[in-house]
């Protein structure tokens, strides 16, 4: 029998395991149900809780619970965060490539924070030009009424988390992140994938009328030419966080 030959080891060939993989268009679209019905059910967990505690049972109470108290939104908005990231994992988890990765979590430029920054600011402030100019409302009147309920129920802390951290983390994740990685590598390629993804996250924003869904249309397709640039949903989580708080503070303002 030869002996081993110190100066030439052999070379150990791993064996190859399956390679990572990305969702293309129906797989995205199939698994972006899934994420928004684990979204759905955590958000009207929280609405089932307010209506049980309040001893109703009608389906419009729980609707009315929802629309109009400040704590039930916050809280059910928060809710949705734990479900979305879960949902999140199952499904990257099949395609064999790490979350983060997948998702696109990781930083970027100053530079590219400063145009998406500048960016925002001037889309917003187009819009709240134009809104002075046909004589539309700048702020829903759904959302003062949310703030006076949660500033009257000293959960106004509360109410700026959910709107300015975990609302960007959950959309941004599912949007930015999910639904855009797996469609801008179908036949839709990137610009089709920030047009669908932005529809989607436009989709989620029900409790505006058609001025509102414009804007949010318009600002979904410049956070997805950010996250296209930039590569990173981070940024884009940042920018939806920043945007966010904007709004809360121009509310706060509003409402005296």
């Amino acid at each position: 029998m030869d002996s081993p030959n110190p100066e030439n080891p052999p070379v150990l060939v791993a064996p190859a395991g399956p390679a990572p993989r990305v969702w293309k268009f129906w797989g995205t679209a199939l698994w972006g149900l899934v994420v928004f019905a684990a979204m759905f059910a955590g958000q009207i967990a929280v609405v089932v809780f307010f209506v049980v505690k309040g001893g109703g049972t009608d389906l419009g109470d729980a609707i009315k619970v929802i629309a109009s108290n400040g704590l039930a939104i916050s809280l059910s908005v928060i809710a949705g965060l734990p479900a979305v990231l879960a949902a999140l994992w199952l499904a990257i988890r099949w395609t064999r490539t790490p979350f983060a990765d997948y998702l696109a979590l990781r930083w970027t430029s100053w530079g590219n924070v400063l145009l998406g920054a500048v960016g925002l600011v001037v889309l917003v402030e187009g819009w709240d030009l134009l809104s002075h100019a046909i004589g539309h409302e700048v702020t829903p009147d759904f959302m003062i009424g949310v703030l006076k309920s949660a500033r009257g129920d000293g959960a106004l802390w509360l109410l700026a988390f959910a709107f300015c951290v975990a609302a960007p983390v959950t959309e941004e994740l599912f949007s930015r992140g999910f639904l855009y990685r797996g469609w801008s590598e179908s036949f839709l390629r990137v610009p089709g994938a920030i047009f669908l993804s932005s529809l989607a996250w436009t989709s989620l924003h029900l409790q505006y009328d058609w001025f509102f869904f414009g804007e949010v249309f318009c600002i979904g397709l410049w956070f997805g030419y950010i996250r296209y640039r930039s590569r990173s949903t981070w940024l884009t989580i940042l920018l939806h966080g920043l945007n966010n708080l904007g709004a809360l503070a121009q509310t706060i303002y509003l409402a005296g």
